[in-house]
């Protein structure tokens, strides 16, 4: 099946010399996306505060024969996008594509509990007890983080034929999940300015749209759903029990979903949508 997927990409999709700026590009989902990205031909810009992760996923695409170049880069601050921005036109061209992948949670805006009830031990961090700077930071990283990179690259694609923006959200945006109140509406403020993006920029050929992608795996969620011994702890089970397909997502198959989004040709009319891959997740009510 995999190489099937592989072969269908190659036959319907051609990102050749298309410039692809990747933010969060030393994560597992956005490494495989830019690894993707570069298998069809584009010239792949990969952005990470984590320079040495963005460079092992840059020498992959690398080593096998494409363009690719990382650079360490802090999505919140403007100055450093700047510097960046002009050094990829300089390397690789003006930005095409643009994926805004840098995003994630924090424990310190978690809670321990799912419900409040009277009688929680004093050990138990509840919505009380949440962190103040943790929620800035899981705020400020998802859409701050969303919205500044935007800022600055989207000046090159104004007018520039195909040029489209993608955004990473989450199903939680439509529902949010218990314990990660900030996260959950983060996320949901990168669906809205998903959107706003979509409208704003309707008039100088950008489009802009987002993927929502189910339950996979990943190093910020692995503590969350396995335990010490790999066994899946009473979370996963609500979470699997609760997706049709019976089982988590592997980031290589979110690649599709964000090929037809950025593909000027198939998705040119396609423009202020948050496309859930997730499994049927969205569509299962629980009975």
């Amino acid at each position: 099946m995999q190489n099937n997927r592989r072969k269908t990409m190659t036959q319907f999709f051609d990102f050749t010399n298309k410039v692809v700026v990747i933010t969060g590009a030393g994560g597992v989902i956005c490494g495989e996306l830019a690894k993707s990205f570069g298998k069809q031909g584009a010239k792949v810009a990969l952005l990470d505060l984590n320079g040495e992760a963005a460079q092992k996923f840059a020498d992959e695409i690398i080593a096998e024969g494409g363009i690719a170049k990382a650079y360490k880069t802090n999505v919140l601050e403007k100055e450093s996008l700047e510097a960046v921005r002009e050094a990829v036109n300089k390397d690789l061209g003006t930005v095409d594509v643009l994926v805004n992948g840098a995003g994630g949670n924090n424990p310190r805006a978690t809670t321990d509990n799912e419900f409040h009830e009277v009688g929680l031990s004093a050990e138990t961090k509840t919505f009380f007890e949440l962190d103040k700077a943790g929620i800035e930071f899981v705020f400020n990283l998802n859409y701050l983080g969303t919205l500044l990179p935007t800022q600055v690259f989207a000046q090159d694609m104004v007018g520039k034929e195909g040029a489209n923006i993608i955004n990473i959200s989450s199903m939680n945006a439509f529902t949010p999940l218990t314990k990660i109140p900030a996260y959950s509406g983060a996320k949901a403020a990168i669906s809205n300015f998903t959107q706003w993006l979509a409208v704003h920029f309707s008039k100088v050929g950008i489009r802009c749209n987002a993927i929502a992608p189910g339950f996979l795996v990943t190093a910020q969620n692995e503590r969350l759903l396995f335990d010490e011994n790999g066994n899946p702890t009473p979370r996963a089970d609500k979470i699997l029990r609760n997706t049709p397909m019976g089982r988590f997502g592997e980031s290589n198959e979110l690649v599709g979903g964000v090929f037809f989004l950025a593909d000027s040709t198939l998705s040119s009319f396609v423009n202020g949508v948050v496309l859930p891959i997730d499994g049927g997740f969205a569509a299962y009510s629980g009975v």
